[in-house]
Order: C-alpha cells, then structure tokens, then sequence
C-alpha cells in the first residue's frame, strides 16, 4: 500500500510538473529555454516509467523496458527529456484502451542514443500520421479523449527533440499499434 502511494504521489508531482512546462512554455515560438546537464537517460527512463506503470497495471497492462544503450549519459535539459519521455508512455497508455502492452528500449546510435517507444494499441491511420506533430493535433479516436493526461501533445516532444538536435519520427499500422523512434545526440551545442 506504501508503495503504491508513494507511486501515486510521484505521478502527481510529475502530473505537476508537465502541467506547468505546458502553462510557461511557448515552445512554437522558439521561446524555449534549456538548462542543460549530464544525466542519465535510463535512470530518468526508470523513473517516469515507474509512475507510468501503476496507471498502466490498472488496465492489467505492462510496460517492457529494453535498456541496451550501453552509454546512456547525454547532456540535456532534465525537465524537458523528463517531459518528453513522460508524454510518449502517457499517450501509449492512453491510445491502447484494452491491456496495454508498451516497450521503450535504447540503443547507441552513431554518436548518441535511439529511444524507441512502441505500443499495441490503436494506432493511427495513414492521413493522419503526417499531422500529429501539428500544435494541439490530436488524432480523432471516438471516445478515448474521454482519459484524463496532461496532453503536452507530440508538437512539444518534436520542439524538445529539435532543440537537443535530434530527430523524431512515426510509425503505425492502425488498430494495431503505433511506434516512435528518437534520436538524441551525447551532446549538442545550440547556435544560437
């Protein structure tokens, strides 16, 4: 009971914290300001994916980790990577209604780290897979905007990925799930 309580009250400051990066950053605007640090990915993985997880088990779901980066140190903005990680497992959760079955694994890629989340959910349909990165697009799928989250949207994720000087891309065969891969670099020094 502890520990679930104690999971409960982490998801809530997380909840807190998205909320107010959603509230104070106009990230369309490149009014984006990163405060960036040695971290590490997969410590910040095990963390939001943790919170994630009691949401998750509700629905009788799981959540897969594969952490084969064997270097997962980057410098980057530890809110806004939290954010990010955050808001792709919310949305896997939150677009597979039934038993949701969500992996989130890495891999050392030329000089940085490829995360991929993938999920067997929903999907999305082909028309719609080249509008999600659209500020506040969100893909029409009856009543699952019913599920309370904080909604940063996949706009926020691409600006945050951006600006770390990575790359973003989708997939999806609809009805049977949806997969995002990221590419962040070690390191990336903003010209600005």
């Amino acid at each position: 009971t502890h520990k679930i309580l104690q999971g409960k009250l982490n998801f809530k400051r997380l909840g807190l914290l998205v909320e107010s990066v959603l509230k104070s950053a106009t990230w369309d605007k490149g009014d984006l300001k990163l405060k960036k640090e040695k971290l590490d990915l997969h410590e910040i993985i095990n963390e939001v994916s943790g919170n994630i997880l009691i949401q998750v088990e509700t629905k009788l779901g799981v959540i897969v980790r594969e952490l084969g980066a064997k270097k997962s140190i980057i410098t980057a903005d530890r809110v806004h990577v939290t954010n990010l990680i955050y808001n792709l497992l919310d949305n896997a959760n939150k677009y597979s209604p039934i038993t949701p079955k969500i992996t989130i694994k890495t891999e050392n890629l030329k000089a940085g780290i490829l995360l991929t989340v993938a999920d067997k959910g929903q999907g999305i349909k082909r028309e719609n897979l080249n509008k999600i990165f659209e500020k506040f697009y969100r893909v029409p799928m009856g009543n699952v905007h019913n599920v309370k989250g904080f909604g940063l949207g996949l706009n926020y994720v691409k600006a945050i990925v951006n600006r770390h000087g990575g790359e973003i891309t989708a997939s999806s065969v609809f009805e049977k799930g949806a997969a995002f891969k990221i590419y962040l670099p070690f390191y990336h020094d903003e010209i600005s």
